[in-house]
């Protein structure tokens, strides 16, 4: 009997070959998997280009409807080139399967970084509503309506520029004024249009964007119910789920009415609109002015592409040129979005190649910002909901057996942007050394004190007792944070020598400018682990044999680094579905230990 990873092996070969233009790929690491397809990162054995191989097996493609939708989908993505879709490369098949061949985005979906960061700030939105209404600015000029734009088919790359991607469900529209009737669409996002079956073109796409830019401002979409049949009534009558202050008497002309009760109502009378809108009040002018334009019941009502890219949304605060990686779990910068600090050098203009690792004739000065505090904590609420995730999860008799977890059931998608790679316990005497996965390091002081040192060894960021953050470089920094940034210095420079891998330094980028990195919250070493507490709700236990689990209660996942130092990550989910060997279920029993005590002493 061939296991599951032999019949995989057996169905997606390791060599990949296109008759077509003679290319020859490899497949490499699993990358997730959605629908009827399977995704991995393949390399073009000529040029060592890498790529996103989307394989469907020819097994699951039975139906002709379902043949006539995967042609349909190619024959609309291959037609497209915009800097703001995801590329595609090429297709081809053979017995086993079908193969599409597309740009890889890195930086997984949009739908990653919703779950990790909730709401985003304005100037983040800013960022990336431009690029998706350029995208399908696009689309539409080709007469094509996407019908699923959601946060989970719109992409990243490296440089965090949204792709749009995922054409299952788009259409052309083959003449003017014609009307698609399809019931299609993801719950959150589906106009009302498509529900009452009136027919839908264009304007789906308008509504969809509207649920998109309320979902990165507030957090949540707009609908959102606990069932379909609630969503699609709120849908139908146009009721946003989030309800507080009148937000929109400064948007439109026309009479209002307020409620006195914990929400309040506007009602907006036009020839043909008359609906009712809960905005949150944190929302300023601007954004809830763009997202009703968007959210109009009648189709009609909707602006176009071309007049939503003017909307004063996209004037009335700073749009970044560029965002750093950071931002994918942690809030960017508030001194730099709000233009404090416009006023000095650009990062490219640093000398990166001052000698910056002198530690005894650094040039100092005071920065001019004072320490800011940031936006508030949630530590204990993201360790409370790892350990009802973990109690959940134990209490259900898993089944401990091994190898019942394999690659295929892994979630890619899932695994931290950021761990610690490396540490150095020097708490006796000055205080506790760590390397991130990115190669910055810091350290946490005896004094609760912390100094953050970026991978591109220029900015500095320390954290007072109070949690308020400054922002530094190893150029300029106040006179009394002397002997901690020598400290830094030496901690970098031990782990450099003893501890980290060796690699070429990390080059300075603008927007490094906006970065704040997740930092160690807390940690404390037992005879059996060191366990690693990062803000971002990153939970990090290395134990002793040399396994390691990470655990994240926002993905509700954990990355399991065996002894054979196999990193994969799994949903508890999954878990619970399937089990999992002995030694992780010990370390997972391990982390809700520990978790009990340190939330009981209120250590966090």
């Amino acid at each position: 009997m061939t296991s599951i990873k032999e019949d995989e092996k057996k169905e997606i070969p390791e060599i990949i070959h296109d008759p077509q233009t003679n290319c020859t790929y490899q497949r490499l690491r699993f990358f997730g998997k959605g629908g009827f397809a399977k995704c991995y990162e393949i390399q073009d054995m000529a040029s060592n280009q890498v790529y996103a191989g989307k394989i469907v097996s020819k097994k699951l493609m039975v139906k002709s409807s379902q043949k006539e939708k995967m042609a349909q989908e190619i024959s609309i993505h291959r037609s497209l080139l915009h800097k703001h879709v995801v590329g595609f490369h090429s297709f081809f098949e053979d017995s086993l399967n079908i193969y599409i061949i597309l740009e890889l985005c890195k930086r997984r979906s949009m739908m990653e970084l919703h779950k990790r960061r909730k709401a985003i700030t304005e100037p983040e939105t800013r960022f990336y509503m431009h690029q998706i209404l350029l995208g399908v600015q696009y689309l539409h000029s080709k007469r094509i309506i996407h019908r699923d734009l959601k946060l989970g088919n719109l992409f990243l790359d490296d440089d965090l520029h949204v792709k749009i991607g995922d054409f299952g469900l788009a259409a052309r529209i083959e003449y003017e004024g014609e009307r698609k009737q399809t019931l299609c669409g993801t719950p959150n996002y589906i106009a009302p249009e498509i529900l009452t079956k009136k027919g839908h073109s264009f304007e789906v796409d308008i509504w969809s964007l509207g649920c998109i830019m309320y979902t990165l401002l507030v957090g949540k979409p707009p609908f959102e119910t606990s069932t379909l049949r609630d969503t699609y009534k709120r849908i139908k009558q146009c009721e946003y789920s989030e309800g507080v202050k009148l937000a929109l008497q400064a948007c439109f002309a026309g009479p209002w009415h307020s409620i006195h009760s914990r929400y309040a109502e506007a009602v907006v009378t036009d020839n043909t609109i008359n609906q009712r809108y809960r905005i949150p009040s944190s929302l300023r002018k601007p954004a809830a002015s763009m997202i009703v334009l968007q959210l109009q019941s009648n189709p009609s009502m909707r602006p176009s592409v071309d007049k939503l890219l003017q909307h004063e949304f996209f004037s009335s605060g700073i749009m970044p040129a560029a965002l750093p990686l950071s931002c994918l779990t942690t809030a960017p910068r508030t001194d730099q979005l709000e233009g404090i600090a416009l006023h000095r050098r650009p990062l490219n203009e640093v000398n990166v190649n001052d000698n910056i690792m002198a530690v005894d004739s650094p040039v100092k000065r005071v920065p001019q910002a004072e320490p800011r505090a940031v936006e508030p904590t949630s530590h204990r609420q993201n360790l409370i909901a790892l350990r009802d995730q973990l109690a959940a999860l134990l209490t259900n008799k898993l089944k401990c057996r091994r190898e019942c977890l394999n690659d295929d059931m892994s979630d890619p998608a899932a695994q931290p942007l950021v761990w610690v790679g490396k540490w150095v316990d020097y708490s006796d005497k000055y205080g506790f050394g760590y390397q991130l996965c990115d190669e910055s390091v810091g350290v946490m002081f005896n004094d609760t004190t912390k100094l953050i040192m970026l991978a591109n060894g220029v900015n500095v960021h320390y954290i007072n007792r109070q949690g308020q953050e400054q922002y530094l470089t190893m150029r300029e920094y106040p006179q009394e944070l002397d002997k901690k940034m020598k400290l830094l210095t030496y901690f970098r420079r031990y782990m450099t020598e003893h501890l980290m891998k060796a690699g070429a330094s990390v080059p300075v980028r603008e927007s490094d400018g906006l970065s704040r990195l997740p930092h160690l919250h807390q940690w404390f070493r037992t005879t059996l682990a060191v366990i690693m507490y990062l803000t971002n709700g990153t939970l990090q236990i290395n134990f002793q044999d040399h396994t390691k689990i990470i655990l994240c209660p926002l993905m509700q996942a954990v990355t399991y680094i065996d002894i054979d130092k196999n990193f994969r990550t799994f949903r508890f989910s999954t878990i619970e579905e399937h089990g999992c060997d002995k030694k992780l279920y010990t370390n997972l029993t391990y982390a809700l230990e520990k978790l009990n005590s340190v939330l009981a002493n209120k250590l966090c």
